[in-house]
């Protein structure tokens, strides 16, 4: 809930004066001083990041038609030109360049020690003026005015007296994009850098190559994107019509790199590569087997997870990587190259006598060490070509290279010990700031990982871990969001994903910590949304909507509900007889008793609007009380820590059915389900492939329960290893629609309850079953 309200009320009355002065009308009262006031409370100036200074002044500017825009110097004309673009793209603003009254933009002689990242812009009764030491400083700041010009207005826009010194918290502001697992246009790789611009972000981490895709053209090993650009998926998606192998392909050309750096440059954005060693290697050993370990073909890897192959670490080998590498440095002019060097799980080596004896040719004690001698090659290799290695935390073992920097994402364990021992650090733990978690826990969340990561978990996130020594905190040089797209196949998931989180990214990577605060941060948002809606940008939903918890009544003619918004946004409004909650409907206060039958409808608001597209609603009868779903079923405990919301694999274009599921030992549990009257229990289910790798420790814990019938059976027991109240014998394949329908009589305990622990028998592999509803079926 938003406790700084007056920073919310503020913000809301500074944007509707200037509504007001678009649209032609002139408020009763004096627009200044509400205008200035607004100002004056940094959490009022709604501005994703937060600036580091806001300094309010008397009196306001308008921008409109008549607004020039001039800018001496040739770095201050690309800023400008960039900005006026911008504004006629996203707004009914359009600025050219002239004399009078209007903004400049201007480059100027900055302190020694300021970061070429910083700026001033100052908005008084004459003018605007944005002023950097350096053009990408000057760029940020026109970032700023173009987010102040860019919320709700019309054709002029009244900004109230300001001013802004604002620098950077960290050089190192990062988003990773995989493009390895699902392949990502150039036309939307350059979306995302436009949005990451607006965001102050100033690092893409490409990641380019996995065991799933080569996506990056090198010229002098042609195969690498001729066989590894190309897998078949599992399952249905894996075969054409005619039954041929229906590929998934897809590779970036030289000439496209090309394009994306200048594109990126030109937003004073620093593009990272990265191209994994010695693990995530298989589409590369499918192009290569000589640089593999184990003899034999193989292909691009249509599992997700951990896979086994690894480059061989011999000579010969690391000859072909520095060949890559050489190429990689000619496309990508940064300063770093990612070398990946997690998840190398060591089983190849292990079991190959020809890695032994060159291992112990070495004199290395043991695989870590045998990895950690193939990334200081790598590193010399960049070293003497002025680039810097930067790799996952597991480089730390084995023995860091001299120079590495280290990309912690286990936690911020591997980063605090490396900054220790003076090694610099960009924080990235997968605990907080993977984006490919899921927003919320709410059912109509695609397909992910379901331990969650919230807009508050990312928010609070402090990259400098306290426990770090004062001295080495210099070494935590910044923070990264990561894109992982196992499942993420469609571009309208990759926004869902991305948005609106990157806004909280944004702020904990820019605005000073002792600023941060999540309250303002909600004030600010739903602005920020409407720039969103400007750029095209199909942001995330989930977040915004009405969340809700249900207790039924044993009787089943009341349900108790508890209405909450993910984000924590208190203004709630319901509606009981089916129509759509307005700012005037009831406000929810207090969980609801409501009867059965009941059309419950509720959405969020902020200053009187709905923050979601459309309200969220459930229909709560007799029915919807016997029914729960795969995303409303708990898990049962043996179920494992890994719980999946898994696509299916057909049909190949278009939506598919989504499922939650414990890959180790499926199951699902309907805990203390009330079963009076109750006489069966029908289940809709479906089939996906299990395209997962797993480590051997993870393989010990993958269980299921021994078929009986020839293909299985359906189970339901009294807890999950209680005695079996209902059991079906399974099909040998599903219907033409993908799905079955079983039902089988439910024996009901002596209590008239039970949880309800649901799973199907038989090996998992190589495809399994997965439950998409389960309902009741009463006597009657």
């Amino acid at each position: 809930m938003i406790r700084n309200r007056t920073a919310a009320t503020l913000m809301a009355a500074a944007l509707l004066a200037a509504a007001a002065i678009a649209t032609g009308c002139t408020p009763s009262a004096s627009p200044a001083p509400a205008l200035a006031v607004a100002a004056a409370d940094v959490q009022g100036a709604p501005v994703i990041p937060l600036p580091a200074v806001v300094q309010p002044a008397e009196g306001r500017f308008v921008v409109d038609a008549t607004t020039a825009v001039r800018a001496p110097g040739d770095a201050a004309g690309r800023v400008a030109t960039q900005f006026t673009e911008l504004l006629a793209r996203t707004t009914p603003l359009r600025l050219a360049d002239g004399q009078g009254p209007g903004i400049e933009f201007r480059i100027v002689p900055a302190a020694a020690g300021t970061s070429p990242e910083a700026y001033t812009l100052h908005i008084g009764d004459e003018g605007i003026s944005v002023q950097a030491g350096d053009e990408h400083g000057l760029f940020n700041g026109a970032m700023t005015l173009w987010q102040l010009l860019a919320g709700p207005q019309s054709s002029a826009v009244a900004l109230p007296a300001m001013r802004i010194e604002d620098t950077p918290r960290f050089a190192w502001r990062g988003l990773m994009l995989d493009s390895a697992r699902h392949f990502w246009s150039v036309e939307q790789i350059k979306a995302v850098l436009d949005a990451m611009a607006t965001h102050k972000l100033n690092t893409f981490h490409w990641h380019l190559t996995d065991d799933q895709g080569w996506r990056i053209e090198i010229k002098r090993y042609p195969r690498l994107t001729e066989v590894g650009g190309c897998r078949v998926p599992p399952g249905e998606a894996g075969r054409s019509a005619d039954g041929s192998p229906n590929r998934y392909c897809g590779h970036y050309t030289q000439a496209q790199i090309r394009d994306v750096v200048a594109y990126a440059a030109a937003r004073h954005i620093t593009i990272v590569p990265e191209i994994d060693v010695p693990g995530h290697a298989q589409a590369a050993v499918a192009a290569y087997p000589e640089h593999g370990v184990v003899d034999g073909p193989t292909e691009p890897s249509h599992n997700w997870g951990v896979n086994p192959y690894l480059f061989n670490p011999r000579e010969e080998t690391l000859q072909f990587l520095e060949g890559i590498l050489a190429e990689v440095i000619e496309l990508f002019p940064g300063p770093y190259v990612h070398i990946g060097g997690d998840e190398a799980v060591k089983y190849q080596w292990q079991a190959s006598p020809a890695v032994q004896a060159h291992m112990r040719r070495l004199g290395l004690k043991d695989e870590e060490a045998l990895q950690s001698h193939m990334l200081k090659r790598l590193e010399a290799f960049l070293e003497a070509r002025d680039r810097k290695l930067i790799g996952w935390d597991e480089i730390i073992e084995g023995g860091l290279p001299p120079q590495a920097t280290v990309m912690s994402w286990r936690g911020i364990e591997g980063g605090i010990e490396a900054a220790t021992h003076g090694h610099d650090v960009v924080m990235s733990p997968g605990n907080t700031l993977y984006l490919d978690f899921l927003q919320t826990n709410l059912p109509d969340e695609p397909p992910g990982r379901p331990k969650f990561t919230s807009m508050q978990k990312i928010y609070a996130f402090d990259p400098v871990p306290a426990q770090l020594p004062a001295a080495q905190r210099r070494h935590v040089i910044g923070v990264q969001a990561n894109m992982w797209t196992e499942h993420t196949r469609t571009w309208e998931r990759l926004q869902h994903n991305l948005f609106p989180r990157m806004a909280a990214l944004a702020e904990i990577a820019w605005t000073p910590l002792e600023r941060k605060d999540y309250d303002g941060f909600l004030a600010r948002l739903p602005v920020q949304l409407h720039r969103y809606r400007a750029l095209g940008i199909a942001y995330g939903q989930t977040a915004l909507s009405v969340a809700m918890q249900r207790q039924d009544d044993r009787t089943g003619n009341r349900v108790r509900v508890e209405l909450s918004n993910p984000l924590g946004y208190g203004d709630i409004r319901y509606t009981t007889d089916g129509s759509v909650p307005t700012s005037r409907s009831p406000a929810y206060t207090a969980p609801l008793d409501v009867p059965v039958p009941t059309e419950l409808q509720a959405a969020a608001f902020f200053d009187g609007k709905p923050l979601a597209d459309r309200a969220s609603q459930w229909t709560l009868d007799a029915a919807a009380l016997l029914t729960r779903t795969d995303k409303t079923l708990a898990q049962c405990p043996q179920g494992g820590r890994l719980l999946l919301r898994l696509e299916d694999d057909t049909p190949t274009e278009g939506p598919r059915a989504s499922f939650d599921v414990t890959i180790f030992n499926p199951c699902w549990l309907w805990e203390d389900a009330q079963l009076q009257d109750v006489a069966s229990i029908q289940v809709r289910a479906g089939r996906i492939p299990y395209n997962f790798g797993l480590l051997r420790e993870e393989e010990a814990k993958r269980g299921f329960r021994k078929a009986v019938a020839a293909h299985g059976e359906f189970e339901v027991r009294d807890g999950c290893e209680g005695p079996v109240l209902a059991s079906q014998p399974l099909p040998q394949a599903t219907d033409a629609d993908g799905f079955i329908t079983l039902e089988a009589p439910l024996r009901v305990p002596a209590s008239g309850r039970a949880d309800l622990c649901m799973t199907f028998s038989g090996d998992t592999r190589p495809q399994m079953w997965v439950l998409q509803q389960a309902t009741l079926r009463t006597r009657d």
